[in-house]
């Protein structure tokens, strides 16, 4: 049974897992390189429990119990050598993972289950260096990783079904919704269909089609509802598969086909209007507008979250 968790890299996304694994009650080890590090991760665990305490997800005592479940180390061997389940959350270096992986193989136990929260690497590519693919996995939480129900995995051809079976049933103990991957392939799932739609919704823009408050307005309060609790294939299926041949057949010709980035995303980066990070991109972010949009955003997908879990 999978009890002592470690968490390597106290990022948004390694920090945020942490916390899903700590308020379910596993024992969780966030390591990273530097002590400033953990201290901020822990100060983001702690203000996510609280907006979850107020939005009632969680109560106070479970808040409490979670911040006991969490230890911080930056001894990367303290950190392993007990754990029953590895997650790597470093940046998307691959040099980075494979020094990581090196390292791993002389502190961890010889039966420890290892996993990536990579989007970018296939997993071939991530035991390229490695000796340990038998007991590999691909585990992709989406921001807000303690929110956000989805986790993609990814197994190895050489992973063990019972590695598989093991991490599926690990992920699903805290609440996430486990969707396995039958082959390698870039962007896995999720993203790749959201990038098909984010080309579409920057194609628009290009176009003069709508404005991009509008674009957004029109997959939030349209396809966006729906997709909340029915996918696209089984609305495929509600509409009739007869109706939406003939919206392919209509549509499907005049869509976007190009193969980068789209054009007005190109031309923001290069004047280092990168979004939030910057408080400018296609739209402009003033004072603590990023803050309190992020925090309306969490306590929206809480409410989500209680509603989903009540239907099912």
């Amino acid at each position: 049974m999978l009890k002592n968790i470690t968490i390597i890299g106290s990022g948004v996304m390694g920090s945020s897992i942490a916390q899903s694994f700590a308020v379910n009650g596993y024992s969780v080890t966030l390591n990273d390189v530097k002590e400033e590090f953990l201290k901020r991760a822990a100060s983001r665990i702690t203000e996510n429990l609280s907006i979850m305490v107020e939005e009632s997800a969680i109560t106070e005592e479970q808040k409490e119990k979670a911040l006991v479940n969490l230890s911080y180390r930056v001894n990367l061997q303290e950190s392993v050598q007990e754990a029953d389940f590895i997650l790597e959350a470093i940046p998307e270096v691959i040099e980075l993972k494979w020094d990581l992986f090196d390292q791993l193989e002389t502190f961890m136990k010889d039966d420890a289950i290892v996993a990536s929260n990579t989007s970018t690497f296939p997993v071939t590519k991530l035991m390229e260096k490695a000796s340990f693919a038998q007991r590999m996995m691909i585990t992709h939480f989406f921001n807000p990783g303690h929110l956000v129900p989805l986790v993609e995995l990814v197994k190895h051809e050489k992973t063990k079904p019972e590695v598989v079976q093991a991490t599926m049933d690990l992920i699903r103990n805290i609440g996430k919704s486990p969707v396995l991957l039958k082959k390698e392939i870039s962007g896995f799932i999720a993203n790749r269909l959201q990038t098909a739609l984010m080309r579409e919704a920057f194609y628009l823009l290009r176009e003069g089609v709508a404005d991009a408050r509008d674009i957004d307005t029109a997959v939030i309060d349209g396809p966006g509802f729906r997709w909340a609790f029915t996918g696209p294939i089984e609305i495929a299926e509600f509409g009739g598969l007869d109706t939406w041949q003939r919206v392919f057949d209509n549509v499907a010709p005049d869509l976007d086909e190009s193969k980068g980035a789209p054009d007005v995303i190109n031309e923001l980066v290069s004047q280092n209007k990168l979004g939030t990070k910057t408080g400018k991109g296609i739209f402009t972010y003033e004072g603590n507008e990023v803050t309190e949009r992020l925090d309306t955003r969490d306590r929206h997908f809480i409410q989500l979250g209680k509603i989903k879990n009540h239907k099912e």
